[in-house]
């Protein structure tokens, strides 16, 4: 009976430690004790009902105290609810820690609430603190224009950019600046007399260009544009002309051929009534005989000038046959 009073115990004795385990195993899983007391150490003030309020809230307690130990160090002073606040409108709490301490480290004014802003909106926030105190350089690709000589002339240049923190939300991008400065480009050389001005003096574009504000209403302010290659492409005017010469050329012929088939129509035309003519002529003298025959009946002329005129007709079928063989080629062209 003592026996397994003493073994029930010892069961019960385990049972309540592995229940015990699994508490405390599920409440050191669920409450961030380690992270704690690194807050503790750094010297951020912050609860452990804090760290378990953000675990209701479903906020990583990891991605916003370690940010704010960050910025703890740096000097920053931000709110715990900032971070909060801003992780929950999806906002990238770290990157946002580390523009606020290289804007510091600059000497750049930059608010958190204006760099929440800008993470926000889409741009990367650390870069642009980056791109205000190391320019950037965009390089163009080469740029077409035409001189007013029709000379193509080719220009690739270098675009140095510095972010503007305040016009990063709502600013636009890169992409702008280079098709204004491909833009500036084009309308510099086509306003130019001769590709040689061009050629001799490229600084002439970037000046040009620089002066017409292009970083207006963008993002960036343009520090420089320089003009990196210069090269000649194609004789543009004499293409032209070529492709005009063609053309006139192929406009020519077109109403050459229309003038040819109008006369070749017209000669088939002419043959026709030619071969009608003759049709009348046949026609004319088929009735020849019976008029003969019937003057004969009537008295109007007699037997001999009847043979008279057979006489004169076949003194003319020979006179005729030996012209066409004296010259044939005349006769043939009638023919024909």
């Amino acid at each position: 009976m003592n026996l397994f009073f003493i073994t029930g115990s010892g069961l019960m004795i385990i049972f309540l430690v592995i229940i015990a385990f699994i508490v405390i195993s599920f409440f050191l899983s669920f409450v961030p004790i380690g992270l704690w007391i690194s807050a503790i150490a750094a010297g951020v003030n912050v609860g452990i009902f804090s760290l378990v309020g953000m675990r209701l809230r479903r906020v990583k307690p990891k991605r916003v105290i370690e940010p704010m130990i960050k910025a703890h160090k740096a000097g920053i002073k931000v709110a715990t609810n900032q971070l909060e606040s801003h992780f929950l409108a999806g906002g990238n709490v770290d990157r946002v820690v580390d523009a606020l301490i290289a804007a510091q480290r600059a000497n750049i004014n930059l608010t958190f609430e204006r760099c929440a802003a800008i993470d926000l909106a889409g741009r990367d926030v650390l870069e642009a603190v980056q791109m205000s105190v190391n320019p950037k350089v965009i390089e163009t690709p080469f740029i077409n224009g035409v001189a007013m000589d029709g000379i193509e002339v080719k220009a690739k240049s270098r675009i140095t950019v510095r972010a503007n923190i305040d016009r990063l939300v709502g600013g636009a991008g890169e992409d702008t600046i280079v098709a204004r400065v491909g833009e500036g480009i084009v309308s510099t050389i086509g306003s130019s007399e001769k590709h040689t001005a061009v050629l001799e003096n490229p600084d002439s574009i970037s000046q040009t260009v620089l002066s017409k504000g292009l970083d207006s209403g963008t993002a960036f302010e343009i520090l420089s544009i320089d003009i990196a290659d210069v090269d000649i492409g194609k004789n543009i005017g004499a293409d032209l002309q070529t492709e005009q010469a063609v053309a006139d050329k192929n406009i020519a012929q077109a109403k050459a051929e229309e003038r040819r088939a109008m006369a070749v129509a017209q000669e088939q035309e002419m043959k026709a009534r030619v071969q009608e003519m003759r049709a009348k002529v046949v026609e004319a003298e088929s009735k020849v005989p019976l008029a003969f025959a019937h003057a004969l009946e009537s008295g109007n002329i007699g037997v001999s000038d009847y043979y008279n005129l057979k006489n004169v007709e076949a003194d003319t079928n020979m006179r005729d046959s030996i012209n066409k063989m004296t010259n044939p080629t005349r006769y043939n062209d009638e023919d024909e």
